[in-house]
């Protein structure tokens, strides 16, 4: 007679229960990523939104993780501490002559012009040189809901923002995402009313998942 050796009992409770837990940890990835995915297809792929105003970035560009950025002391900060929030971004030199000013301007006035929906969006400035910034100048980037101000070697900048062709990295506004996805670029001189329609629609299509604050 053959002896044949049973299955163990035990050992097969441990591969269902190590099973499950893969799946469940698999269902919870996929809740979590389903309105995001589904807000980027709908904007993306079905154009629910209309079409934009600016430039969609298809594929959007991540955020390097290795982007040398510095605060105004110095200090060097983190890229990822960016993630978390809609970042309107602007690219300028220190010396900000009257161009620059008004970009400042116009970033802050389409927060504004955002309502209700203003604090899901940062104003970040990106610093592309080692110049110092007017004293006048960083006054008023403080005062009101203050710019994060933050400086990037030149190149570096260039590798991951891209300006239209025949144009300089200064301009336009770039819409960078909470998880750090460069996805939309201004027209150069843009209309406040027809960017900002733009602004509208990617918190719009992101709505169920996106809150305020980082």
């Amino acid at each position: 007679m053959s002896v044949h050796s049973l299955p163990d009992p035990g050992a097969m409770a441990a591969q269902q229960r190590t099973r499950a837990g893969r799946l469940s940890m698999l269902l919870v990835v996929l809740a979590c990523a389903a309105p995001v995915i589904a807000s980027y297809f709908s904007f993306y792929v079905l154009k629910l939104s209309g079409k934009p105003y600016g430039d969609l970035i298809e594929p959007t560009v991540e955020l390097p993780a290795a982007l040398a950025l510095r605060d105004l002391a110095g200090r060097p900060i983190a890229a990822e501490s960016l993630k978390g929030q809609w970042l309107l971004t602007l690219v300028q030199d220190a010396n900000c002559a009257k161009a620059c000013e008004d970009r400042l301007y116009m970033q802050r006035q389409l927060r504004e012009m955002l309502g209700k929906e203003r604090d899901k969006v940062d104003k970040l400035l990106l610093i592309a040189d080692d110049a110092p910034l007017r004293p006048e100048l960083q006054q008023a980037l403080a005062a009101g809901v203050p710019v994060t101000v933050l400086r990037a070697p030149r190149e570096q900048l260039q590798a991951w923002l891209k300006p239209a062709q025949g144009q300089v990295l200064q301009d336009h506004f770039y819409l960078i995402d909470p998880m750090g996805r460069w996805m939309l670029r201004s027209p150069v001189d843009p209309v406040p009313a027809k960017l900002k329609n733009d602004l509208n629609r990617v918190l719009k299509a992101n709505a169920s998942w996106d809150k305020p604050g980082r």
